[in-house]
């Protein structure tokens, strides 16, 4: 017997998906749909993998550690300067599981120590790019496959572009990283250390990064915009954080005293730097965004459109090829020996939905014909 304080109760009343009495009859039951797709992802969790790019020394692994209150990189090894000299772009992946609320997230962070430290960063981004590549390839080998009950999504949801806060804006390698990946992942620009520059300064230079982003017709992550019948609260937060591109942030995860507080922070000579204070830094803004406002819109950008982007682009390289060797038809042999009834039926779906995407490329070659 299912005692009714556990029961999960509708957000519409008092609807009850496993109570029958006469006050429930005039309701068919799916408005108890949301209390039944909450409980099945809280069941299953939730995973986001970031990924975070930018030359040593920009604070990327402190503001990483800062924004997920954990300790990601106790085991890293920091390397002298002739080392960077020689180092090559790698990628790590850090890996943890965070609970909140009972809430569960297997957080992916990907690094990518080496990038823009060596005397000659000629197409260094090739590794970065190569990489969310592969994870694309295998997302769609896995859902291709005949089994896709289980498929692990490890697809890169963002990336964290940190931009020195030296120099008069974007640097060349700054502008290649980004042209070379914003139509592979969602890219959000950082204004790393800004501690090291004034208010009048942070202004001036996001101003400048935003004109440079728009000149050289980069395509950094995009705001869903807000409907006309949403809150006014909700349109003002929105608004307020696509103002404040790139986030000028100022990562730290030491505690301080200030006034009597304590807070995490930076302390100088002539004061203390707060990192969670809204008028120090966009730090609290960028965790909005990536985490309470925005994560689930980056994972959904990345499902259908990067990932279909490339998607596409691997149907139609399929079909070249097989119209070069003249094959026309995915048809199996309507009898299989040696295979149970189960993996016929699974090959048997996949022949259908080859000859689906079959005359789906079909009709797009006709209307570029056409065109």
């Amino acid at each position: 017997m299912i005692s009714t304080s556990s029961r999960p109760r509708s957000p519409w009343g008092k609807l009850d998906p496993y109570d029958s009495s006469e006050d429930d009859k005039e309701y068919v039951g799916f408005a108890t749909l949301p209390n039944q797709v909450h409980r099945k992802s809280m069941k299953k969790g939730f995973d986001f993998t970031l990924m975070v790019a930018g030359e040593s020394g920009l604070g990327k692994s402190t503001l990483i550690n800062s924004l997920f209150l954990t300790d990601m990189y106790r085991d890293r090894r920091l390397l002298n300067a002739e080392e960077r000299i020689t180092q090559t772009v790698e990628i790590i992946k850090h890996t943890m599981d965070i609970e909140e609320k009972g809430v569960k997230l297997k957080l992916t962070v990907v690094d990518t120590p080496g990038f823009g430290d060596a005397v000659n960063n000629t197409e260094c981004w090739k590794p970065v790019a190569d990489y969310i590549d592969q994870q694309f390839e295998q997302y769609f080998r896995d859902e291709s496959g005949l089994n896709r009950k289980n498929i692990q999504d490890n697809r890169v949801h963002c990336c964290l572009y940190f931009i020195s806060p030296f120099g008069h804006g974007l640097r060349p390698l700054d502008v290649e990283f980004m042209r070379a990946l914003h139509h592979r992942v969602n890219i959000v620009p950082i204004l790393a250390k800004a501690d090291t520059l004034t208010p009048n300064e942070v202004e001036h230079k996001k101003r400048k990064i935003r004109e440079e982003i728009e000149h050289f017709g980069i395509q950094i992550y995009q705001f869903p915009a807000c409907d006309s019948d949403e809150d006014e609260e909700l349109k003002l937060q929105d608004q307020t954080l696509k103002d404040s591109i790139p986030f000028a942030v100022i990562g730290s995860n030491t505690v301080v005293e200030a006034k009597g507080r304590r807070v995490r922070g930076r302390l100088y000579p002539w004061g203390i730097v707060e990192v969670e204070n809204p008028g120090h830094c966009d730090f609290v803004k960028l965790r909005t965004m990536l985490v309470r406002t925005h994560m689930q819109d980056l994972k959904d950008v990345t499902r259908e459109i990067h990932y279909e982007n490339y998607r596409a682009q691997c149907i139609q390289s399929m079909t070249r090829m097989l119209t070069r060797d003249n094959v026309t038809d995915f048809t199996i042999p309507a009898f299989l020996p040696g295979i149970d009834v189960e993996t016929e039926k699974l090959l048997r779906e996949k022949d259908e939905e080859l000859r689906r995407m079959q005359e789906m490329l079909y009709k797009l070659q006709k209307q570029k014909k056409n065109c």
